[in-house]
């Protein structure tokens, strides 16, 4: 048996992850003095909630290597195969650890994906290995097509406010300032090498959606795949955005999660998908 194992950065609801036959390792996040598994005692309308009410930046700590081991061992005591599908390594360690309790469990069962991806941009990847299990296909020859696609996924979003960018470092306070005085909005992707990158900074959000939907139109959807838009906390500006693509199927919408969340705060929104090339 082939099992899909995913962190918590994917997404995916618990009922999500019950209907896929997947398994999920979560992160935890903590903020002030508390601990949270992410998805797991922690939901995404509850994050928000304390991410407004909160002084403290959340922080996001990796899974152990321990918490990939044990499902490691299982799967090889049953001669199961494991396919691992991770948040990228250029944002998280999540992926060292697996690869650690890789060493340690000593099972050449078990494949790990650098997704160089967070958030939808995993999930893309999962459905096709999800379709490509559930048809048969081999470990080995889900991995080859999971890496193929993985540096076609696009991430074009943008953000509502740049306090949350600033609080995570990635841009300055005074960056922060001057841009909230002038109502700038950041657009950001996942750059191929797994790294959030700012792109573009426009003034008020219809500017900006419409800046997104121009920069959507220098590529190639690879209608093959699965088609999302994305948002954090409110849909009022993915709703803006789906108004402006009439010309493209959107197969879902999808709330986004503490992992990329906590960087881009609320009313952030955005768009998923796979160039063709």
């Amino acid at each position: 048996m082939i099992r899909l194992l995913v962190d918590s950065s994917s997404d995916y609801t618990s009922k999500e992850l019950d209907e896929r036959g997947l398994t999920m390792v979560p992160l935890q996040i903590t903020i002030g003095d508390k601990h949270y598994y992410d998805g797991i005692d922690l939901k995404k309308d509850e994050f928000y909630e304390i991410l407004v009410k909160s002084k403290e930046f959340p922080k996001t700590s990796q899974p152990s290597p321990n918490a990939f081991l044990s499902i490691f061992e299982e799967a090889k005591d049953k001669g199961d195969e494991v396919v691992c599908i991770l948040l990228s390594s250029a944002l998280s360690g999540t992926f060292q650890s697996a690869r650690l309790a890789k060493e340690m469990c000593e099972y050449d069962g078990i494949y790990l994906v650098d997704s160089l991806s967070a958030t939808i941009g995993i999930r893309v990847l999962v459905e096709e290995a999800i379709r490509m299990r559930d048809s048969g296909k081999s470990a080995d020859e889900i991995v080859k097509k999971i890496e193929d696609i993985k540096s076609k996924i696009t991430i074009i979003a943008g953000v509502d406010t740049l306090e949350y960018l600033c609080k995570g470092g990635r841009v300055s306070k005074t960056v922060a300032t001057i841009g909230g005085l002038a109502n700038i909005k950041p657009v950001i992707t996942v750059s191929k090498e797994g790294k959030v990158d700012v792109i573009a900074k426009k003034r008020g959000t219809a500017k900006t959606i419409e800046y997104i939907k121009e920069k959507i139109a220098e590529y190639e959807i690879d209608e093959d795949y699965d088609i999302y838009t994305v948002y954090t906390k409110g849909e009022e500006n993915t709703l803006k955005l789906e108004e402006k693509l009439e010309d493209i199927k959107i197969d879902d919408r999808i709330q986004i999660g503490p992992t990329i969340g906590a960087h881009v705060g609320l009313g952030a929104y955005g768009i998923v998908f796979i160039e063709k090339r």
